[in-house]
């Protein structure tokens, strides 16, 4: 047996997990500090719900990739594709939850789609959801959200905005009927992967004719400030699905600073091929990044809830996914060492083995991140393996040493070393750290 990983994924050796879990710290923070709880849900969920008219459609691409299986009740099961359809399937089976209701998840999600740098068929993705609210504030917010988690990150980002009612709006002008919006938008959605000319010949293929292909088309080349973009579509859309489209993305710059939105441009041909968005949709990119990849991407979904409930409630929702996978990979293409180990100070005995166990102790209560050699390599070995880890430091512990109620501890970044009385070692550990 060849021994592989499966196409389109991959393992986590320490080094990229241990970059993982500090990208999960870090965005945790920043999502608990705007007022976000924690939620985990099961990566295996019926198929009607992830084929559900209110999530992807038939003929978007997310249900082509989906991992299809059934269990031994010969039920129709799909490996989820994203968290937000779980997400509104938990708000379905708790209808009695205080609202708004905003929540974060984090874990893994499945596509049988092609693959590339940056893209694969398991990955991890978090997820940041309000439900409950219709203000543009909510929309704001969650924009606000995204470029302070990649500031924390230390990511230079920019995010593309748009609203499904402005495409909508736009498909309208161009006189192509309202029950082929879904579908013309899943082409729109295409445009960086194929360019204009493979839209154009999706359109026609889907009955599409050239003249209003080629209105369509002519307000995708908007340019200027988001402002002035907002202004050239308002000379174009008189219909009601438009102008209520330019009003709420109006709406949502108003609540951004001007900081803010230099890193936020509208983006008239962001599409998100996903049929449940509703209003506002955006997509986050790193800058003069070798990934072109979206590292996050998310939008407005008021209708899904209310559809897979049946019923005449209203449930606003709008939500952002990180893509965790690619943030690393972007992580790992500017940062020039990562850690190997979570290990802070190793412990190297010189015929004290039994008192390093004991000095080990002191240093972990003190919640110091401590290991030490067990299997008597030697001290230069032992460097070796220090340096191998990028272990900041270590203590060597002879009985010499031991005596003097003293260790030696070693800067292996600056290679100076000091002795340090064993009583004031853990203080001293700390404040190198």
């Amino acid at each position: 047996m060849k021994l592989e990983n499966s196409k389109g994924t991959r393992d986590f050796a320490p080094e990229d997990k241990i970059l993982r879990n500090d990208v999960v710290d870090k965005l945790r923070t920043v999502f608990e500090k705007y007022g976000y709880s924690p939620l985990e849900t099961p990566i295996i969920e019926r198929y009607d719900l992830l084929s559900a008219k209110a999530g992807a459609g038939e003929e978007a691409d997310a249900m082509k990739e989906t991992f299809k299986l059934t269990d031994q009740g010969e039920r129709k099961l799909g490996l989820r594709f994203e968290l937000t359809l779980s997400f509104a399937r938990f708000i379905g089976m708790n209808p009695s939850m205080k609202m708004p209701f905003k929540r974060f998840e984090f874990g893994p999600v499945f596509r049988d789609g092609p693959i590339k740098l940056g893209r694969y068929r398991q990955f991890w993705q978090c997820d940041v959801d309000v439900v409950g609210c219709k203000s543009g504030a909510v929309d704001a917010e969650v924009l606000a959200l995204s470029l302070d988690a990649f500031k924390e990150l230390g990511i230079d980002a920019y995010l593309n905005v748009n609203n499904r009612k402005i495409l909508k709006g736009i498909i309208e002008f161009a006189g192509i009927k309202p029950a082929l919006a879904n579908s013309v938008i899943i082409s729109i959605d295409k445009l960086e992967k194929v360019g204009v000319d493979g839209v154009r010949e999706e359109l026609e293929q889907k009955g599409i004719e050239d003249t209003q292909i080629a209105k369509l088309l002519g307000l995708f080349d908007v340019k200027g400030t988001n402002e002035e973009k907002l202004a050239s579509l308002k000379q174009f859309l008189n219909n009601d699905v438009g102008k209520e489209g330019l009003a709420e993305m109006k709406e949502v710059f108003s609540y951004l600073s001007n900081k803010q939105k230099v890193n936020i441009q509208f983006e008239v041909t962001l599409a998100r091929g996903l049929g449940y968005y509703t209003g506002t949709i955006f997509e986050g990119f790193a800058k003069k990044s070798k990934i072109r990849s979206s590292i996050c991407g998310g939008g407005r979904y008021d209708d899904m809830i209310p559809e897979l409930l049946k019923n005449n409630r209203e449930y606003p929702a709008i939500g952002i996914s990180f893509g965790l996978d690619v943030i690393n990979d972007v992580l790992k293409l500017e940062k020039k060492e990562t850690d190997k180990t979570v290990t802070q100070i190793y412990v190297i005995p010189i015929n004290t083995v039994k008192e390093c166990f004991n000095i080990c102790k002191k240093l972990r209560d003190a919640g110091i991140k401590a290991d030490m050699d067990l299997v008597g390599k030697g001290i230069s070995k032992n460097l070796d393996f220090a340096n191998a880890m990028n272990i900041p430091y270590v203590i060597f512990v002879g009985q010499k040493e031991l005596d003097q109620k003293k260790v030696k501890l070693k800067d292996m970044k600056s290679g100076k070393e000091k002795m340090i009385n064993l009583t004031d070692l853990s203080k001293q550990v700390l404040k190198n750290l």
